[in-house]
């Protein structure tokens, strides 16, 4: 046998995730580092617009579901505006922050996001995005947070205009990335790591 005259690769391993330590120390009982952990809501008391729960998992290429995912969530408000300037549209609510980190159940898994359904967004094609919701996702196994986006299967008017949706190419797939309304005002979205039904993600 030829001696390699080089050292091989050792396999690699994920450690931890440590995110939660540092995330949100109050959901694991290491109180006493914030008063309550940073984006428990996009919204305030006051947010203008439809008041909605989005319930939902986040599971793995075996079916598994991840019972130590976080999500930070990224959204507009419902008229369409980010809390950032906005001299041509207006200023947003001010009651709608647009950002949260949602943590999923450490014995379900289940996460939930209660906020209120954003407004289509202004594109720079001249057309404007569907209503939608960004999400950066990590978890065990993820060394590199994912991108993706939650859009509402039942906007469909705003869904067939979207210039976003209308890039994805395996329109079959587009499913992947609907929140399904389950009631009134509840949806329910699931995040597929891996195998069939694998979320779309954006290389962001």
């Amino acid at each position: 046998m030829t001696k390699l005259p080089y050292l091989p690769e050792t396999p690699s391993q994920t450690a931890g995730p440590y995110v939660h330590i540092g995330l949100t120390p109050n959901a694991l009982g290491n109180a006493g580092i914030y008063p309550q952990d940073l984006g428990i809501s996009p919204i305030r008391d006051g947010a203008k617009g439809e008041r909605i729960t989005i319930r939902g998992t986040v599971t793995d290429g075996a079916g598994m579901i991840l019972r130590d995912a976080l999500i930070e969530t990224w959204q507009a408000d419902a008229e369409g505006l980010y809390p950032a300037p906005n001299e041509a549209r207006g200023q947003a609510d001010p009651n709608v922050t647009g950002w949260a980190r949602v943590i999923a159940d450490f014995d379900s898994g289940q996460w939930t996001l209660n906020t209120i359904k954003p407004g289509s967004v202004p594109h720079t094609s001249g057309g404007t995005m569907a209503p939608h919701i960004s999400l950066w996702v990590v978890a065990r196994g993820v060394n590199i947070g994912l991108q993706t986006r939650i859009y509402f299967e039942d906007e469909l008017a705003a869904n067939k205009k979207c210039p976003i949706l209308a890039r994805i190419e395996h329109k079959d797939r587009m499913r992947t990335l609907l929140a399904k309304k389950t009631g009134n005002g509840e949806y329910w979205f699931e995040v597929k790591l891996q195998g069939e039904d694998e979320t779309i993600f954006f290389d962001l």
